[in-house]
């Protein structure tokens, strides 16, 4: 089954606070949007907003599948 697509919009900020998120976001080896999906989840737990976690695809080769029929 294949995740739901994220939703994308625009998104206009402050410049001095993107590069904030971008320098946090580096120090953490994340893309500043993975970032920015931390930091708003941090947030609304901090609020008490129970967000579920999306089933997302897994990166990478998928495992390599065992043949019992190997000559």
């Amino acid at each position: 089954m294949a995740a739901p697509p994220k939703k994308a919009f625009p998104l206009r900020l402050d410049p001095a606070l993107y590069a904030a998120v971008e320098r946090v976001a580096a120090a953490d080896l994340r893309s500043v949007n993975a970032q920015f999906e931390c930091l708003l989840r941090e947030a609304l737990a901090k609020r008490g907003v129970k967000v579920a976690q999306s089933e997302t695809p897994k990166r990478g080769r998928p495992p390599k599948e065992n043949s019992d029929d190997e000559g």
